[in-house]
């Protein structure tokens, strides 16, 4: 008997769907019920060409790298107050080419209480992704007018939360090696799918959104898993955001957490745990869309207390901006650098603990239909020093969405 993997069982019916011209959400429950559940999905197909070393959070080491990815959406209302979601992914893994083999995960699964009938508070256990900065409710591949991520989002930085530097010199020697993407961290890994709880809600013009979960802004996604979960160190974080009109919204973030990771030898100095050693972490973002125009913009401070060597600062930013040419082709581009504060150096001096780094991305989209979507994208990023990142990446998405 021809058997056909779950990939291409969810290729054909969502190329099914693309061709039928409407979104599809396959309901699981009759009319009547008083429970509701829906089943949605994407198909990502995407293909990577750049030198080594890869930049950002590409894993692989390949000129031409491809990378699929299948996600499933399960939503399910209880009423008009209980909301459960959960998202499914098969893909090479979370950060492309992390697991070449294949990988199978729950991303993402949460509870919504919401006790009044508008959503002046809803609160929400689980794991689902961080209520920090701007970029996060729009990460995924149909929301995101790029391929990849904000370089605050992807830039792998010299701090790591597996065992603490045994001195200045050899953490300040680490911006002169390779990036170690899996031992090193950065300031947000992508969308932070860690666990826990939050509130958040909406009064008048303004947002509020608070958590406490479980693991760092900057933890890697193996530490968002329930069997890495603990909860003796928490982080904290929130929004506070104003929209003053139909146009504009502000908002300022903070997190504050211990970032190493529990139940190891982190060779921590004596008397110290891992909570004596944080990252804090604050942004200002702003978006603006008006007609055909939308624009886009994070500023983020992130203080890494590093063992030995006391605080790591460094400053991020990007800017970005989406024009809609048709009804189906828009235009993006983003300009995105990140500066790195000096470190005493042990020996009188001083010197910066990490690589400056800018980088320009410019990206293309078209969306035949109400299902499909494909983009071309175009980045070039600067870092001095030895070892550095690839400078060139060319990238291409076609996303199904069914």
């Amino acid at each position: 008997m021809n058997r056909r993997s779950p990939f291409h069982t969810l290729l054909s019916l969502a190329t099914w769907c693309a061709f039928s011209g409407g979104i599809f959400a396959f309901d699981l429950t009759p009319a009547d019920s008083p429970v509701h559940a829906s089943l949605r999905g994407t198909l990502d197909a995407e293909l990577y060409v750049t030198d080594s070393p890869a930049p950002g959070l590409l894993f692989s080491d390949d000129e031409a790298f491809f990378n699929p990815r299948a996600t499933l959406f399960l939503d399910v209302n209880f009423g008009s107050h209980i909301f459960a979601s959960l998202q499914a992914r098969f893909d090479r893994g979370f950060d492309p080419g992390a697991a070449e083999d294949g990988d199978a995960r729950l991303d993402e699964y949460f509870v919504r209480w919401t006790p009044l009938d508008t959503p002046v508070v809803n609160i929400q256990v689980g794991k689902f992704s961080t209520v920090f900065g701007n970029w996060v409710p729009r990460h995924l591949s149909w929301d995101n007018p790029f391929i990849n991520a904000p370089v605050p989002y992807e830039n792998v930085i010299g701090i790591t939360d597996l065992a603490a530097p045994l001195t200045r010199g050899a953490f300040l020697n680490r911006k002169n090696l390779a990036d170690k993407k899996r031992e090193w961290l950065v300031p947000i890994w992508g969308p932070s799918y860690a666990h826990g709880a939050s509130v958040f809600g909406r009064i008048e013009e303004f947002d509020y959104a608070f958590e406490i979960k479980s693991a760092s802004l900057s933890s890697r996604p193996a530490a968002w898993q329930a069997s890495d979960t603990e909860f003796d160190e928490p982080t904290v974080t929130g929004r506070v955001g104003w929209r003053p009109n139909a146009s504009w919204n502000l908002g300022t973030s903070f997190s504050t957490g211990a970032y190493m990771q529990p139940d190891r030898d982190l060779s921590l100095p004596i008397g110290t745990d891992r909570g004596d050693f944080t990252q804090d972490t604050i942004g200002f973002d702003v978006s603006y869309a008006r007609h055909r125009l939308e624009l886009w913009g994070e500023l983020i401070l992130s203080r890494f207390e590093v063992p030995r060597v006391g605080d790591a600062d460094t400053l991020s930013y990007f800017l970005e901006a989406k024009y809609k040419l048709t009804e189906s082709l828009f235009l993006a581009a983003r300009w995105n650098q990140q500066f790195f504060d000096d470190v005493g150096d042990g020996r009188g001096g001083s010197t910066s603990w990490d690589r400056d780094l800018y980088r320009a991305d410019l990206a293309v989209g078209y969306r035949f239909n109400r299902n499909v979507q494909t983009k071309l994208q175009y980045s070039y990023g600067r870092e001095g020093g030895e070892n550095a990142n690839a400078d060139h990446l060319l990238a291409a998405q076609v996303t199904v969405r069914f």
